[in-house]
């Protein structure tokens, strides 16, 4: 099969390049332990449900359905497979499931020794998840499929004239909850209606759950302390930060939090030779030399989603790069988001927009001007901040409805 043989040949090309690039690295090491990991953690009497995210963003996306099935079905444990590092990595530790690994490549001979192991009783796939053979084995030992959060779009494989042979495995699945109209109309066109639900996202309920749950900070606390404005640039990249600290660096009234996407060593220091302001990484910061600072570097993982309240603006990376980061984040806190171009695949960003609670930022100029009425008018913050916390609030519910429709 065609395939299997494109994830053979990828396989190949991640194990020859691994030497030399760290994500790769990581993809094999992990894919090394992962079945060592299953023997030694999977109890054969036990009943399973398992959860694949292919990365961070559709970990979160999952994230509520796992909370909730725990809650309300404590006989059931949670296996949770990751595709990427970046996932992974940083969830690996995560005590809501009882089982963490990486996902097996999607091989025959993988997926058969993965079955053999893990007896799940049901399934649940987190966005855009597709996995041929994996899917195949479930329907054949009748393990239910759910695909969550799903969006389609018409340039997806499963839409074009030479995709009718892999969109096969969209009939496999159980039941898809999407998150918009499209999506359901895309699968329409494939033949699949009466197992379609449009439930909307569910990182809206985790968000919503995040920002009840936030933890406080104190040394966020004192280093916005009294400050006028404080802009929150989260997840951000160095062409977000190339717009983003020229201006900080000739606004002395404003205070900036600066979460960058990659915290190495080489990226820190490039930051901090652009700034002309005092600045502070997180991890060195205590009560003594905080108040100091007027810029804070977030050089950690973990804290962004509870930061973001302390911000009367934020600032969302990603945006003049491969694709923008989390929107809502940053918008249930309802304050004001400015966002990068590359913004055209994310329903939130989108809506947003239209709503005009986020701004798009093409370049220099146009963050200028915005960050120029931001900082001279309160009110223009709070009504557009307004806008985004009611947004999130009008789209949350999708756990809610997934739990019903599978009557669990």
């Amino acid at each position: 099969m065609l395939y299997s043989l494109a994830i053979y040949l990828y396989m190949l090309g991640i194990i020859f390049v691994s030497p030399f690039h760290r994500k790769a690295r990581a993809m094999v090491k992990g894919r090394i332990d992962t079945f060592r990991i299953l023997r030694r953690q999977i109890d054969p009497q036990a009943r399973y449900v398992w959860f694949h995210a292919a990365s961070l963003g559709e970990f979160e996306q999952g994230r509520p359905l796992m909370e909730r099935f725990r809650r309300q079905h404590p006989e059931f444990k949670i296996l949770l497979t990751f595709f990427s590092p970046s996932g992974y990595e940083v969830r690996k530790n995560y005590p809501g499931a009882d089982v963490i690994c990486y996902l097996p490549l999607d091989t025959p001979g993988n997926v058969l020794s993965f079955f053999r192991l893990v007896r799940p009783e049901m399934a649940f796939f987190i966005k855009y998840e597709f996995w041929l053979n994996f899917i195949i084995a479930c329907h054949h030992r009748r393990i239910p499929v759910y695909s969550v959060s799903s969006i389609f779009r018409k340039n997806k494989v499963f839409f074009r004239w030479y995709g009718w042979g892999y969109a096969h495995v969209l009939k496999l699945v159980t039941h898809f909850f999407v998150q918009d109209e499209e999506s359901a109309r895309l699968l329409a066109t494939r033949g699949i209606r009466n197992n379609v639900t449009i439930v909307g996202d569910t990182r809206f309920d985790r968000v919503i759950d995040i920002a009840h749950q936030a933890k406080p900070l104190p040394l966020v606390e004192q280093f916005v302390a009294d400050a006028p404005m404080v802009l929150v640039a989260g997840s951000s990249w160095p062409p977000d930060e190339d717009i983003i600290i020229p201006y900080f660096n000739s606004h002395s009234e404003m205070k900036l939090i600066l979460a960058p996407h990659v915290i190495d060593e080489d990226h820190l220091r490039q930051i901090e030779s652009k700034l002309r302001r005092p600045c502070l990484r997180y991890t060195e910061a205590n009560e003594d030399n905080v108040r100091q600072a007027d810029c804070l570097i977030v050089n950690c993982f973990g804290l962004l989603s509870s930061i973001y309240r302390y911000g009367h603006v934020a600032c969302v990376g990603g945006g003049f790069g491969a694709g923008l980061h989390n929107v809502p984040e940053a918008a249930v806190y309802g304050i004001p988001v400015l966002i990068g171009p590359n913004n055209k695949g994310f329903r939130e960003a989108q809506d947003l927009l239209r709503l005009g609670g986020c701004f798009e930022i093409t370049g220099q100029t146009l963050f200028n001007a915005a960050m120029d009425h931001a900082l001279r008018s309160e009110e223009l913050r709070h009504s557009r901040g307004r806008i985004c916390k009611s947004y999130i609030e009008s789209n949350a519910g999708a756990t809610d409805v997934i739990f019903r429709v599978l009557g669990l």
